[in-house]
């Protein structure tokens, strides 16, 4: 009983306190999130490529 207290308490709270953003402000920062996070990707696979050359050529000095 005390979990479905709780999860009655808690759907309340969503309702009754907690600010929500409007439509736009949300379409944008989504938008936003999703420019920066394929940015990320691509500078993480670029410095990962970079990574590889350099092992690479740093075994094949070895050889």
């Amino acid at each position: 009983m005390k979990v479905v207290n709780y999860i009655s308490e808690a759907f309340e709270e969503l309702k009754s306190n907690v600010t929500w953003p409007e439509w736009a402000e949300v379409q944008r920062l989504t938008i936003v999130v999703a420019v920066f996070s394929v940015l990320f990707a691509l500078a993480t696979a670029g410095v990962d490529k970079v990574f590889e050359q350099a092992l690479a050529g740093f075994f094949n000095l070895l050889k």
